[in-house]
């Protein structure tokens, strides 16, 4: 009998979860609240709050141009080296087959097409012939508006991007390409290990004295409204050319550089060089040998890698700090991994029975399949009591 009983039992559950488990899917797959019906609604649009990966997609890029894509983007071509280097981070570079001659420091990147004529802008021909089925086209000195309805026109389809000017605007355009091209947990996460980077830095700064800062490239500097700005600043350090009236990229006067004497120089890999000029060595930064040579591909490109621009400027500005704030994280990071593994630990070592493994099962449905067991109990007591 005790046999039979197991086997009764067993059939009772099942046929309480063969009934509450298509239940249970159909209140919570698919569903869209007061939309309707599932399948019902708008199509999901790229630039909604919460970024999305459905397919397919109405997007509208800052030119307020609609484009749709079907499916996710098999084919893939960057116009910037920004955008590659994101498609990169977010883990999508397979899909791109044409980059700018821009993008070269991309691990693989010489494996794709380049897009790029002599005379560094962009070959429209190249772009039509590689058919892609999404083009990537942030603003800059090397695409334009005119390149992207000369490909519009040749039916590409084209999502282009204003400048950015904030490490908030280079976080959002990451959500955007990972909803464009259906990489939306890479973005997130890609984002989120920006958010952590950048956090450190922010520990690092607490109580310190932010010094005057200048970054100098080819003779320019960079002022208000340029992400390059908001990068000194996070990193700690007082940007004098926006403090002296420069708004994005200008050419210093010698005037500007004496009265506002820089503590520190910030110079890029491609223009590694102090300007040879009495203005720049009467600054303190030049006196002192206060110079940081940041990677041009972190700091000149807003794409996620800035925020390793911040954190060399930061550690050149607040080295202390820095160290401090980095050890801080790294043992923080340790005891988080080691409080993980304890409580899966914990968790292996415990055993449930019951309902614990039964999937699908809510308050309701829970209660019904209690009184379906409970009944099926009482009649197998009852045929016990009776051979």
């Amino acid at each position: 009998m005790h046999v039979r009983r197991i086997g009764v039992v067993g059939i009772a559950l099942l046929v309480v979860i063969g009934f509450v488990s298509p239940l249970a899917a159909a209140g919570t797959v698919g569903t869209t609240g007061a939309a309707g019906p599932a399948g019902a609604g708008p199509a999901p649009t790229a630039d909604a709050t919460e970024p999305t990966c459905s397919f397919p997609l109405t997007a509208t890029d800052d030119t307020d141009t609609e484009i749709e894509l079907e499916s996710p983007p098999e084919t893939v071509v960057t116009l910037n080296p920004s955008a590659a280097q994101t498609m990169w981070e977010i883990g999508a570079e397979e899909q791109v087959v044409g980059t700018t001659q821009h993008a070269a420091n991309l691990e693989g990147a010489e494996d794709r097409t380049s897009i790029s004529t002599e005379s560094d802008t962009i070959e429209h021909e190249i772009i039509v012939d590689l058919d892609p089925d999404l083009v990537l086209a942030p603003s800059s000195d090397y695409v334009s508006e005119e390149d992207v309805e000369t490909l519009r026109e040749a039916d590409v389809p084209v999502y282009y991007f204003d400048s950015a000017e904030s490490i908030d605007d280079v976080r959002d355009r990451t959500h955007t390409i990972g909803s464009l091209v259906g990489e939306c947990d890479g973005a997130a996460e890609t984002v989120d290990w920006m958010d952590e980077e950048l956090a450190i830095v922010e520990d690092a700064l607490e109580g310190e004295e932010r010094p005057d800062v200048l970054y100098t490239f080819f003779g320019f500097t960079a002022g208000e409204e340029t992400f390059i700005h908001e990068l000194i600043e996070a990193a700690g350090g007082t940007n004098v050319a926006a403090e002296a009236g420069i708004a994005e990229y200008q050419q210093p006067t010698d005037e500007m550089i004496v009265e506002q004497d820089p503590e520190w120089l910030v110079l890029n890999t491609n223009s590694p060089e102090v300007p040879d000029a009495p203005a720049y060595d009467s600054t303190t930064a030049v006196e002192t040998n206060q110079t940081v040579t940041v990677d041009v591909n972190h700091l000149n490109r807003p794409g996620p890698r800035v925020v390793h621009a911040v954190a060399a400027m930061a550690e050149a500005f607040h080295p202390e700090a820095y160290a401090e704030a980095v050890a801080d994280a790294e043992t923080e990071s340790e005891t988080d991994a080691d409080d993980k593994s304890q409580a899966d630990s914990d968790s292996d070592s415990d055993t449930t029975d019951d309902s614990d493994g039964i999937p699908g099962f809510g308050i309701v449905p829970a209660g019904a399949a209690l009184l379906a067991l409970l009944g099926s109990l009482a009649v197998i007591r009852h045929g016990d009591r009776n051979p």
